[in-house]
């Protein structure tokens, strides 16, 4: 995660945001962008967010 920003507001922000433009899926983003999943999930977990894979987004 070391090309994310590391500010939760600003990692929720630029996460939505690829997975809005870029990738299908939480899991095809984090392989594509070599990063770990449980790592991201709990970093946003923090300030509340949860993965909604209907959506494609965390809410």
């Amino acid at each position: 995660m070391a090309d994310l920003p590391k500010d939760p507001m600003i990692l929720l922000s630029v996460v939505n945001t690829k997975l809005r433009d870029f990738y299908t899926d939480l899991d095809t983003l984090c392989q594509e962008m070599q990063i770990e999943k449980k790592e991201l999930t709990e970093k946003l977990a923090s300030i509340d967010y949860e993965y909604d894979a209907e959506l494609n987004q965390f809410v």
